[in-house]
């Protein structure tokens, strides 16, 4: 286990370097603003995913120059660049994201591998003079994204840009929203509310993992996310890093990981950082809360995942309003797995609330994406150009022309808050017990919202005939955070900040940067 005994404070200037890489002491010509008309040579690591639309978006920005691709399997990397020879586009190929970030022909790298690996790819990328996108949850744990924000202070200096992946903080519509709730129309924030319905059907269960070859090669039959069977030649070990090599204990080698602890987060950390970075922003960009609180479980079938399907958090802050996020992730009801099948929540018990956004709960009404309401759901104000951040791969290629962040919004700070929110929850919900409704339902007596969407959540179970008497509600305890240290305090603070690191294989640590 990787520890982090004598961690510097947010302050510190970054000076230091990594073996073998470019140090940001005396970074190389390369990493210099472009200016308006150079062209910005990038690669993209990881692309199995959403790094296929990194690379649609990257190809119609002008002056963009795709010159490399990054990915651990060869069926993927195939794929892809015969696509682009279609295109006339030839690009260097790695399989070793350290080689690629290495490379003094790119300019700026773009990340969208698993979770796991998020963190180490951006520090390797800055500690090698590069600018870099990194998708969400930025960092796997709260430890290694101050890490990364730290490096990111420091390649600022110097420079770089280290953007997130949260799309929405580009979007016109959504900075009209925040404006106009700041201004007052409706009165004071009293909740903010992030929400996620999104229905997840079991990833199955093997009878037996794969294990790599003696090279830490794993070439095996899996299925693709249509259920057929996928060939998968891959190099298993650059894959798990900067986890250890274990077993795939899992039917679907790709996506399937998000279920799963050492490389996933869960929904809450999959889907949930864009909510929770919303629901963060309309209470004012605050840092880490003071308090948190998750409950939830894996319900409706036995598979290979671990983290929860359903899940509810609830965070305090000393001052200001608190936030809410509500996962679903069953059916509407009856485990009926059809087109149109996820449930829905009602504000105030009348107007449709989004299946995946957020509400701002105000005194005089709320705000549910688009629109604004007064408090008999009556629309009052529509909020224009409001999309989920078309321009943000171009906002990021503005900002390493000017070698800075041309929009504070863009900040890799707000990845790494919103990340935080999300592994908050999951260390509460991991040190959870088995608990009744009646036992949820006294935790929140004095919370009127959190109530009535408990209420909504056990009836959605019940719709899909969960018989929680049997199989009860995992409910983590009320924890405190100290958002200066970054650190849980009080009673269970041990259990929890073992669960706020990871473990980082030899050979895989996160580089020593400053």
């Amino acid at each position: 286990m990787q520890t982090n005994p004598n961690q510097t404070t947010r302050r510190t200037f970054i000076r230091g370097t990594v073996a073998g890489a470019a140090g940001l002491a005396a970074l190389p010509s390369f990493s210099a603003p472009l200016g308006a008309n150079a062209d910005v040579r990038v690669a993209v690591i990881g692309f199995n995913g959403r790094g296929s639309g990194h690379i649609s978006s990257l190809l119609n920005i002008k002056g963009v120059r795709l010159v490399a691709l990054c990915d651990v399997d060869d069926k993927v990397m195939e794929k892809h660049v015969a696509s682009l020879a279609k295109k006339n586009i030839t690009v260097k190929q790695y399989k070793d994201f350290r080689e690629c970030c290495a490379d003094k022909e790119i300019d700026a790298i773009t990340i969208a591998t698993p979770n796991h690996s998020h963190t180490l790819i951006a520090m390797t990328g800055i500690a090698n003079g590069k600018h870099v996108y990194v998708e969400k949850p930025v960092c796997h744990n709260i430890w290694e994204g101050r890490k990364l924000v730290e490096a990111a202070a420091g390649a600022e200096k110097q420079g770089l840009v280290v953007q997130h992946g949260m799309q929405r903080r580009s979007s016109p519509g959504w900075q009209a929203a925040m404006d106009w709730v700041k201004a007052g129309h409706i009165g004071k924030v009293q909740l903010s509310r992030g929400i996620n319905f999104k229905a997840r059907k079991s990833i199955g269960k093997v009878t037996e993992p794969v294990k790599p070859d003696a090279n830490g090669r794993i070439a095996a039959t899996f299925r693709d996310t249509g259920g057929k069977p996928q060939i998968v030649d891959l190099d298993y070990t650059l894959w798990s890093a900067p986890r250890p090599v274990a077993p795939v204990q899992r039917e679907q080698m790709h996506y399937d990981w998000h279920w799963q602890w050492a490389y996933g987060n869960g929904d809450i950390g999959n889907q949930g950082p864009h909510q929770l970075d919303v629901g963060r922003w309309a209470l004012g960009n605050p840092d880490a809360p003071k308090r948190v609180m998750s409950f939830g479980g894996r319900w409706g079938y036995d598979d290979d995942g671990q983290t929860a399907n359903n899940q509810m958090a609830f965070y305090q802050w000393a001052e200001g309003a608190p936030l809410l996020f509500d996962n679903r992730g069953l059916p509407m009801k009856d485990m009926n797995w059809t087109k149109g099948y996820e449930p829905v929540f009602r504000i105030n018990g009348k107007t449709a609330a989004p299946r995946i956004g957020n509400v701002i709960h105000c005194e005089g009404g709320f705000v549910a994406e688009a629109k604004a309401y007064d408090n008999e759901g009556q629309a009052i104000q529509k909020f224009d150009n409001f999309d989920d951040g078309a321009d943000h791969m171009k906002n990021f290629i503005d900002s390493v022309r000017a070698g800075k962040i041309t929009n504070p919004n863009l900040h890799v700070s707000h990845g790494f808050q919103a990340a935080v929110l999300a592994h908050l929850s999951n260390v509460s919900y991991r040190l959870g017990k088995q608990i009744s409704v009646a036992e949820v339902q006294e935790r929140l007596a004095n919370d009127k919202a959190g109530q009535e969407t408990l209420a909504d959540f056990v009836a959605n179970l019940e719709a899909n005939k969960i018989d929680l008497s049997a199989e009860k509600i995992s409910a983590g305890p009320w924890l405190d955070f100290d958002p200066v240290s970054e650190k849980f305090t009080g009673e269970f603070a041990a259990e929890a900040n073992k669960l706020a690191q990871d473990e980082y294989a030899a050979g895989f640590e996160l580089p020593k940067i400053g």
